[in-house]
């Protein structure tokens, strides 16, 4: 046989998930549970660090959920507080050292830290810090922030916290755990979602609500855009220590990333994605038999498309569920394999029809590419491609690992190019105005929408590095 192949996904991917809980006697095993819902954000690691009072404990490593944490892990983190993060890498590589929560203890005592986002000016920072004496761990921007904090002289937990955030640009969503304390802090503009809730007098922070569902806690409200809370003894105390922005949460959410039962920014994920699907249905109907989703991306969608349409919404593509991210490939080459082996169309319901297939996006095309010619393989007459989504024309530099805008083919091609290009006998995207209606922002005042239309909150810089993650911060 021959070595591991990465499984072809051509969609951004996801982020990381963070789950926090203070004062509940069950708190690792709940983080636990938490990250299981939270596992669609990162499947490179996982971690979780667990506090008693007088020490903390931290368990992590490369893998899922269920494969990093046994029963006798578990029991090993003692306390009544706890924090867990679900890893993709999004800066840093891909190696245990990168993995999170990350712990260090310092003058001010030990903490740990865990993060969603990414901190856009984190190699002009490490750069002076490593000028100045730090040595680094990983390569993570992670760590830039708790450097940043050992080297504080502030007072209090918060504003030692506070004061090493206000050198940070970009997105960041973050959990940080003391022997005493669970601090939560979003970043001014509000890119990555976190939301609190409340559990048998505890209380929880995660990165979305599908989370709180799964051990029954109580939604309460989001953690707002340059929030930081600090839950202890004394109960949560909030602070707003950062210049207000223009609030900028991330659309992507809404289209792909978050999970369809989950409340992100204040809307349900299914609902917004069954508007998306109608918004496109009526901007760009087909003449077909059938809607079919690209599953699991396209569902809900593509379920919006039929009952604006009138389409009947049928299963022509079945998703093998249990894929991890590589498989051994065979000696002998099978054509499409690397799609085949997550997506199996359907015949009896495909042939000799006119189809409407539904996805979220197009990132590269290579897979898009495939899924066509499966579907008219399978003996569809006509393949009719929608894409809830407006075509992706630049990467994103806020928490989400996407190609290089040279590699996303929008950016170089026009619509019909692309067409031409995944085989499709007509394609339409959904239209920029018509996706922030469908969120529930027409006046674009809330969303970020950067690898749509360019239009960054952070501007970019070109960087010495292929990532390009120093950025300069313009104010308008």
């Amino acid at each position: 046989m021959a070595g591991a192949t990465p499984v072809l996904d051509d969609h951004f991917k996801d982020q990381c998930g963070l789950f926090g809980i203070y004062g509940h006697p069950e708190a690792a095993r709940l983080t636990y549970l938490g990250l299981y819902a939270l596992q669609h954000r990162g499947q490179e690691s996982a971690g979780i660090v667990a506090s008693d009072g007088q020490k903390l404990r931290l368990e992590k490593a490369m893998g899922l959920v269920n494969d990093v944490f046994t029963d006798a892990r578990l029991e090993g983190l003692v306390g009544d507080k706890a924090m867990g993060h679900v890893r993709y890498s999004t800066a840093g590589d891909t190696v245990t050292a990168n993995a999170q929560p990350i712990l260090i203890d310092c003058h001010r005592g030990p903490i740990a830290l865990g993060h969603n986002g990414n901190i856009v000016n984190a190699n002009l920072l490490r750069q002076g810090l490593e000028a100045a004496g730090s040595i680094f761990q990983s390569t993570s921007d992670t760590e830039v922030v708790l450097h940043l904090y050992a080297r504080s002289h502030r007072e209090t937990l918060e504003d030692a916290i506070a004061a090493s955030l206000s050198k940070v640009m970009g997105a960041f969503s973050l959990l940080f755990l003391t022997k005493d304390a669970l601090v939560a802090a979003r970043d001014p503009w509000g890119f990555r979602p976190l939301v609190i809730g409340k559990l048998e007098g505890a209380t929880i922070v995660a990165s979305e609500t599908c989370a709180l569902d799964l051990i029954d806690a109580e939604y309460v409200r989001e953690v707002e855009p340059g929030e930081l809370i600090v839950v202890d003894r004394n109960g949560l105390r909030s602070f707003h220590p950062f210049p207000p922005e223009p609030v900028r949460q991330c659309v992507f959410e809404h289209i792909y990333f978050a999970r369809p039962d989950s409340e992100v920014f204040g809307h349900n994920v299914l609902g917004t994605r069954q508007r998306l699907g109608r918004q496109l249905a009526r901007e760009s109907p087909a003449d077909a038999d059938m809607v079919v989703p690209v599953p699991d991306s396209g569902m809900g969608a593509a379920l919006g498309y039929s009952e604006e349409s009138g389409l009947p919404f049928q299963w022509g593509l079945i998703r093998n569920h249990y894929v991890g991210r590589t498989f051994i490939e065979p000696k002998q080459s099978i054509r499409s394999f690397g799609v085949k082996i997550k997506l199996n169309p359907v015949r009896s319901i495909l042939e000799g029809k006119r189809v409407v297939l539904i996805d979220d996006s197009i990132v590269r095309g290579t897979t898009s590419r495939k899924i066509v010619g499966m579907v008219r393989e399978a003996g569809a007459r006509e393949v009719h491609m929608r894409i809830s989504s407006p075509p992706t024309m630049g990467p994103c530099y806020y928490g989400i690992d996407t190609p290089l805008k040279t590699e996303l083919i929008a950016s170089s091609h026009s619509i019909e190019e692309i067409r031409q290009s995944i085989g499709a006998d007509s394609l339409a995207y959904l239209s920029h105005e018509g996706l922030l209606t469908a969120v529930g922002d027409a006046a674009g005042q809330r969303h970020c929408t950067a690898c749509f239309s360019g239009r960054y909150p952070v501007a970019v810089s070109q960087a010495e590095d292929w990532q390009l993650k120093l950025f300069e911060k313009v104010r308008a």
